[in-house]
């Protein structure tokens, strides 16, 4: 796969999976640094003419660097529901396929500390290009469950102990009434066309961000984020009080 932009590039090669770097034009100060950083690790370092690098990164905000690397091995429901120090923490995408939002989400979940992502396998996007730059590198240290049918999963989850919180504009309950010290998978639909019945049914709960000007929802990425940080203030106020 291959990703591009600084900030994904240098998460790259710091976390030991990038096997090669693609250079446009080493010399902005900050490619300097991540190609130097790079050679420390041991990582090929190639420039390429414009042309040839247009062939590898043919869009996209590439800032004139790129890395291959293998894709990351997809995590299990298991393994994101065992171990760590606090209760799991996921965020569900049902339907979300947009790569700038999933690398949104992913940059969240890593900034929460989160246990991870759980993803449907079809129409999912590509975790290279858009959203790992999205991402701004966290695509490196955030571990993705990818299943068949996400109604399933939820279900999947429960058997494991997990809660699942699923957002939704018309739930009566609000998202900072629902206790995210459990543990917890906050279920996130597409922009438009939010959860699917099925997966509705499926969660525990529906809690909704209350919207106070004329729109009636907020970017996806954004919901995610709030609810992430939400269960961070709960289980941080826990913590407290112990």
């Amino acid at each position: 796969m291959i990703i591009y932009g600084i900030n994904p590039v240098l998460e790259a090669v710091r976390s030991g999976r990038a096997q090669e770097l693609l250079v446009l034009d080493a010399r902005g100060e900050r490619v300097r640094g991540v190609v130097a950083e790079a050679r420390a690790a041991g990582v090929a370092v190639r420039v390429l003419a414009p042309d040839a690098f247009r062939r590898v990164v043919p869009s996209g905000v590439h800032q004139g660097i790129a890395a291959r690397m293998p894709a990351a091995p997809p995590a299990t429901l298991e393994a994101l529901t065992s171990g760590g120090d606090s209760a799991p923490l996921l965020v569900v995408l049902d339907g979300v396929e947009d790569p700038h939002n999933v690398g949104a989400i992913l940059r969240s979940v890593h900034a929460a500390g989160a246990s991870g992502i759980v993803r449907q396998s079809r129409r999912a996007a590509p975790l290279d290009g858009a959203a790992a730059k999205a991402s701004a590198g966290a695509v490196h240290h955030v571990s993705v469950a990818e299943v068949v049918n996400i109604a399933r999963a939820l279900e999947d989850l429960k058997a494991l102990g997990v809660w699942t919180v699923g957002l939704d504009a018309e739930a009566k309950l609000q998202y900072d009434e629902v206790d995210l010290t459990l543990p917890t998978a906050i279920v996130v639909g597409a922009e438009g066309s939010g959860l699917r019945r099925l997966v509705r049914e499926r969660c525990d709960q529906l809690a909704a961000i209350p919207m106070r000007g004329r729109l009636g929802s907020l970017n996806v990425s954004v919901a995610a984020a709030i609810l992430l940080f939400e269960a961070v203030r709960q289980r941080n106020r826990g913590r407290s009080r112990a």
